[in-house]
């Protein structure tokens, strides 16, 4: 083998510069500082489908409730009523929104109150009344 032939074997590059690599790095960032704040809107949106869901069972249950007994505040016997349950999701391990009942013997509010990860979401404090009313503390387009 020539001089030449071997010169132009150990001249030949065999990996990336470090400018290609910082171009890389430079996009990766990026895209990643674009489509990181999307997904976490959708995630916010999704937590909160799930909490207007558990609001439309809970009125449900409420309605059933006003069904038996022909008050929203107490059944029969005089006990007050009691949601089947308080935290939404109504099953896993980590909760987004705190449920509460306002209720008076005509007339109920329940209200599903963002927390933790949930907190900062654009739409806050979900309500639904025993008319069908639905309404939110802030935001746009949230039921």
């Amino acid at each position: 083998m020539s001089f030449a032939k071997v010169s132009k074997v150990l001249t030949k590059p065999n990996g990336f510069t470090l400018i290609e690599l910082m171009i890389v790095v430079a996009i990766v960032a990026i895209t990643a500082a674009i489509a990181l704040p999307s997904y976490q809107n959708q995630i916010e949106k999704t937590r909160r489908g799930v909490a207007k869901s558990d609001l439309i069972e809970l009125t449900s249950f409420m309605q059933r409730f006003y069904t038996e007994n022909n008050r929203f505040d107490e059944d029969r016997a005089g006990n007050a009523v009691a949601l089947p349950f308080n935290e939404s999701p109504s099953v896993g391990a980590t909760k987004f929104y705190d449920l509460t009942l306002a209720v008076a013997q005509s007339s109920y509010t329940l209200t599903a109150t963002p927390k933790g990860a949930q907190s900062s979401d654009s739409c806050g404090t979900l309500s639904v009344a025993h008319t069908g009313a639905k309404t939110h503390s802030s935001g746009t387009d949230c039921w």
